[in-house]
């Protein structure tokens, strides 16, 4: 059994724990965070260590560390701490849940995320540190570079290049055989139908609230 500390102690920490404890064997044996967020003991009835400490507590010959942190500044904080982990000699597990569809025979990077209900088709290749939440899909051949986060219910078409530090909202579609670039934001409902240059942006107009209440709709 593998023993695991989980960076971070928000709400992606608690999901990255509820997952390597119920559908992996490993072992979460305690958090760190930076040392300025070191405000508090325990997180889950685990000890949190702050990260100036962790190689001292949680030696990485001993314990590997999965960075459980979000798409904050197009995910630049979880590219810049997978990075440091890696510089310290940590090995970075990836978790693929038992309950998705995989496919590809290529082997993704370390330190990826993939969820339940996710469709990886045959020939995809998913690079480091990579995100993809419940039920989304990657068509055949396509390519998810380094650092990228793809929320739920996306549609990433065959053969298609999503560019390093991307973020790919709820609902979104990239139609197949185009490339983004790095850092492109596709935003919740929004379709990508053409090759998009560096740091784009794609927004889909939300449904205006309507100026009936409620209470006065027959469901």
């Amino acid at each position: 059994m593998s023993e695991l500390v989980i960076f971070g102690n928000k709400e992606l920490a608690e999901v990255a724990h509820f997952y390597f404890s119920r559908d992996t064997e490993r072992k979460v044996r305690a958090f760190t965070v930076d040392d300025e967020y070191a405000d508090q003991d325990s997180f889950l009835g685990l000890p949190v260590i702050p990260f100036s400490e962790l190689t001292r507590h949680y030696p990485p010959e001993q314990f590997d560390l999965f960075v459980a942190v979000g798409y904050t500044k197009i995910n630049q904080v979880r590219k810049d701490k997978y990075l440091q982990c890696k510089t310290l000699g940590y090995k970075l597990p990836t978790y693929i849940s038992s309950r998705a569809i995989w496919w590809t025979d290529n082997i993704p990077g370390d330190n990826c995320f993939i969820l339940e209900s996710v469709v990886v088709q045959p020939f995809v290749r998913i690079g480091n540190n990579v995100t993809i939440w419940s039920a989304s899909h990657v068509g055949h051949h396509a390519l998810i570079k380094d650092h990228t986060f793809v929320t739920s219910h996306v549609v990433i078409g065959g053969g298609a290049v999503i560019g390093e530090q991307s973020f790919i909202g709820i609902n979104a579609t990239v139609r197949d055989h185009i490339s983004l670039g790095d850092r492109c934001i596709v935003g919740a409902g929004a379709s990508v139908m053409e090759n998009a240059a560096e740091d784009a942006l794609y927004i889909e107009h939300a449904t205006k609230c309507a100026t009936r209440s409620s209470t006065a709709v027959r469901l």
